[in-house]
């Protein structure tokens, strides 16, 4: 007979440390990005990692297990956004499709996050998500809710109320703009990670921006060793996105940007 799991580390004391290769690569990244952490933001980053690589070993939280290559793919990829956001004063965001924590925690740790949301629609990952922001000390700032972006643009406590969303390998630029101008407020943003060729889908957030009440399209470079090719694309928000908008899932994969 298989033996019962062992249940799964709900401290950071339960898990294993990390290796010096992890450390290593965080530095040559954040130095790259002339990002400073403080002490606090730098345990609570390291410790969420301890738990990601304890809990991916039952959860599918990343196919990453490598601490230093995790430090690179996941922590810095995620930290690229910090420098955009705080020189926008934004201290509130959402996170689309959080899945194992990249960017939102990271990023909620490193602002440091007045507060953040995490939306992870699996409930097992939204669960992980609300252990780790306990264990890592973020539980009175970040929150983590199993639902999609379409129930928070009907929820009249988020639409039009936040500042910035983030969403890193979730959907293609058009469906973010449409899942995520809803819940902006006027002049908010939206940063998308973003790889490759995206003449086509930066047609497609044009499309989508003009049809949510207009904006502006930036594209940032991504400057760092082993991310080649990466880069965020900010979207900002004119005005209200009009409130047929977000449109229902089965619609949008008819009728694409």
């Amino acid at each position: 007979m298989d033996r019962p799991r062992e249940p799964l580390p709900t401290r950071v004391e339960q898990t294993a440390p990390l290796p010096p290769g992890y450390d290593d690569a965080l530095e040559a990244g954040l130095a790259a990005l002339r990002l400073r952490l403080t002490p606090g933001a730098r345990a609570a980053i390291g410790a969420h990692v301890r738990l990601l690589l304890a809990w991916t070993t039952a959860i599918n939280l990343t196919a990453i297990r490598d601490p230093a290559a995790v430090a690179l793919e996941h922590v810095v990829d995620s930290l690229t956004a910090v420098p955009i956001l705080r020189e926008r004063g934004v201290d509130r965001f959402l996170d689309l499709g959080s899945g194992g924590g990249y960017p939102g925690l990271p990023i909620a740790a490193a602002l440091p996050a007045a507060r953040a949301v995490l939306l992870e629609p699996i409930r097992k990952k939204s669960a992980f998500l609300s252990t780790v922001a306990t264990a890592v000390g973020l539980g009175a700032t970040v929150q983590a809710a199993p639902v999609r972006a379409e129930a928070l643009a009907a929820d009249a406590r988020h639409r039009g109320q936040w500042p910035a969303v983030t969403a890193r390998a979730v959907a293609s630029l058009g469906e973010l703009v449409e899942l995520a101008f809803p819940i902006l407020e006027p002049g908010g943003m939206l940063v998308a990670w973003k790889r490759g060729d995206l003449e086509r889908e930066w047609a497609g957030g044009e499309r989508a921006m003009a049809a949510m009440g207009g904006g502006t399209l930036e594209l940032h470079p991504v400057e760092v060793p082993g991310l080649d090719g990466h880069c965020l694309v900010v979207a900002t928000a004119r005005d209200a996105a009009p409130a047929d908008y977000p449109r229902d899932p089965g619609v949008r994969k008819r009728q694409p940007w």
